[in-house]
């Protein structure tokens, strides 16, 4: 399971500050914990109260190369700045994201061939984000057919079947699971699968218990990865062990604590 930071973005209000102020503190600090908590990316967003994207996820990019050695995760709608921060960034790193319509595909593909990287892919289109597994499995089929036939791997493409909050959107659940499963019989190699977690539980109560419950089962459903709060270390643990219940692992009696010491 890849667990990838999401604590370094414009939405937090400290983030957005130490962006807005050019102050690499915040932003180091937090890229520092969360790979001592165990993270394997770190997720870069400026936020969308930024007037210039390009050179925030530059400096974003830079400051947070100082602080760690984490491969990063480079979120944003503006492409622009996507390229912007991919051409400071000293590994290879993860595009986030691309919904299906061609033109954005045309040009995350060509800078994922450019620069070397994985892709998220979202199961979306023009029409916004399906309500049943079948339509977000036929976009994921489209994302799947284009990354293809611009020559990337498809094991560097992962699918993200984008969950709603389960306070407003709790019909949905089922139908993501549903689309993990049915991802991995796309093609050959499978696409990988993807989750921005913190997405099930936002505007709820309780926000890590559901997120843990929702990682385990769709764990059991197929999925790869998330963008989680790894500083949720019962998060960890939870993910421990369903894959010693899922056979992914060996079981011994401290398996959390071997899991944690490899992420």
């Amino acid at each position: 399971m890849i667990i990838i930071g999401e604590r370094i973005n414009g939405m937090f209000r400290d983030i957005a500050r130490a962006i807005r102020e050019k102050d690499p503190n915040p932003v180091q600090e937090w890229a520092k914990e969360q790979e001592a908590m165990g993270a394997d990316y770190l997720d870069l967003n400026v936020g969308p109260a930024v007037d210039d994207r390009v050179s925030a996820m530059k400096w974003l990019v830079e400051a947070v190369q100082e602080a760690s050695k984490l491969p990063l995760c480079l979120d944003s709608t503006d492409y622009d700045a996507i390229e912007a921060g991919l051409e400071v960034c000293r590994n290879p790193a993860m595009i986030n994201s691309v919904p299906a319509i061609q033109e954005k595909m045309d040009r995350v593909f060509a800078m994922a061939l450019k620069y070397n990287t994985e892709v998220i892919g979202l199961a979306m289109n023009e029409e916004g984000i399906p309500k049943n597994a079948e339509n977000r499995v036929a976009l994921a089929m489209e994302l799947v057919a284009n990354c293809d036939a611009h020559g990337l791997s498809l094991d560097r493409l992962y699918i993200d079947p984008l969950v709603l909050p389960c306070n407003v959107g709790q019909d949905h659940g089922p139908e993501v699971l549903e689309t993990l499963r049915q991802v991995k019989l796309l093609s050959d190699p499978p696409p990988r699968t993807i989750l921005g977690l913190s997405n099930i539980s936002q505007g709820t109560k309780d926000r890590e218990l559901i997120n843990r419950t929702f990682a385990v089962m769709a764990m059991a459903c197929g999925l790869d990865s998330a963008i989680a709060d790894v500083c949720d270390q019962e998060l960890l643990a939870a993910v421990a062990t369903a894959r010693i219940l899922l056979n992914m692992d060996i079981y011994c009696d401290s398996y959390v604590d071997v899991f944690k010491s490899l992420k």
